[in-house]
């Protein structure tokens, strides 16, 4: 099951699930106030979310799913894993970790959102202004066309509401609670601070943790199959 990051879409892993789903049932969420869910949701609490997974996993009845996560997707994640131990396989955590007080954050990340150039006049365009490649096609795919120009799938409030709980602490306590299986994909350059990602390894050393050379923040837009096959050596080395 995986779960995109702030401001994005399941259609992120797109590429990924179709490098796995000759071997694996992969389900990917349009989470509340992003995509095709709802986008005007009153709760956006990380409670809320983790809530969220849980209902998915039931209405589909997934047994002890493998959670994937990048960004705030893998804060949800990380979260769900630990106040849920039973009924979650293994964690993946892409960019993802229990983070720490930043109040600059949700201003920082509203600021961001204020300079798209919306409308965009075409896919395209928005591609290239979010640097092109795999990794602008694939926010541009978050977009949708009314009147003929593209605007994003969610409101910009909601957003900045939805980041701000995980910016207000540390969630380590929560990440001590993790029991599962966890792999950890950082970039080469990461939005995960090296003295955070040290953290996590001290508090939990069976962790298993990789770095992707040549990536950034969204690192499963742009090396969705070396993504995939860290993610199926990680699923094969759980059933030995």
């Amino acid at each position: 099951m995986m779960l995109h990051g702030l401001a994005g879409h399941a259609g992120e892993w797109d590429a990924t699930a179709r490098s796995l789903h000759s071997r694996y049932r992969v389900v990917a969420v349009d989470q509340r106030g992003h995509g095709s869910s709802e986008r005007h949701p009153q709760d956006v609490s990380r409670a809320a979310h983790v809530a969220d997974v849980v209902a998915v996993m039931d209405q589909l009845a997934l047994q002890q799913p493998v959670l994937v996560g990048q960004s705030l997707g893998g804060h949800t994640a990380m979260l769900t894993a630990a106040a849920h131990p039973g009924l979650v396989h293994a964690l993946v955590l892409v960019e993802a970790g229990p983070g720490g007080p930043n109040t600059e954050a949700p201003l920082d990340v509203g600021g961001w959102l204020d300079s798209w150039p919306t409308p965009f006049p075409s896919r395209e365009a928005a591609a290239a202004f979010f640097g092109g490649g795999p990794v602008g096609a694939g926010w541009a795919a978050g977009l949708e066309e009314r009147e003929g120009v593209w605007w994003p799938r969610f409101e910009r409030d909601v957003m900045v509401r939805s980041l701000a709980e995980a910016a207000q602490r540390s969630f380590l306590p929560e990440w001590r609670q993790v029991t599962c299986p966890t792999l950890v994909v950082l970039a080469q350059t990461s939005f995960i601070p090296a003295q955070e990602a040290d953290e996590m390894l001290r508090q939990r050393p069976a962790t298993l943790a990789m770095s992707i050379p040549g990536t950034g923040h969204d690192l499963h837009l742009a090396q969705p199959r070396t993504l995939s096959t860290a993610l199926v050596g990680f699923l094969e080395g759980l059933a030995h």
